[in-house]
């Protein structure tokens, strides 16, 4: 039987960046548990997955994403390798990125699929602690979580709502 795991990633003490915790338990709140789907509230993606990747088939990450000029809330998905390692049309709040992860994974001899999931956030940077996102990423939250599940879907992982 093939395996999927969902990161989601993010610090939810930083406003926008807490997409990630917020989709996390609106996931659960909307799909059952899957005996195929494993499904992470990671914080922020570490060298300390490099093992997981050889666990999964597929991993499919969830996070905040900045510099696509598109309006904030709108939804992406792109595969791992579409995201620029610095900057990019879609860049990831995080200095690691699936990309990275996977090509450390592939110099131990792990390999797995992998795709992404995000959304454009209003505020990148917050200037303090602020638990919340903002209104337009908020609104954007059930989609982001339905893109999610589509995804799995597309990668022939089922999930079934409540």
């Amino acid at each position: 039987m093939s395996k999927a795991a969902v990161f989601f990633i993010g610090n939810k003490l930083m406003l926008d960046d807490g997409v990630g915790a917020a989709a996390y338990a609106l996931m659960n709140d909307t799909f059952e548990k899957s005996p195929q789907v494993d499904m992470f509230d990671v914080g922020c993606l570490t060298m300390d997955m490099l093992g997981m990747v050889n666990e999964y088939d597929f991993i499919l990450t969830v996070d905040a994403v900045d510099g696509t000029d598109a309006a904030p809330g709108t939804v992406f998905r792109y595969s791992p390798k579409e995201m620029r390692r610095n900057t990019g049309a879609v860049s990831s709040l995080h200095e690691l990125k699936l990309a990275d992860l996977f090509d450390a994974a592939s110099l131990l001899g792990y390999e797995c699929d992998g795709y992404c999931v995000g959304v454009q956030v209003s505020n990148a940077v917050p200037t303090q602690v602020c638990i919340g996102l903002t209104p337009d990423v908020q609104k954007a939250l059930p989609l982001l979580v339905e893109a999610a599940a589509a995804e799995l879907y597309r990668h022939g992982f089922e999930l079934k709502r409540r």
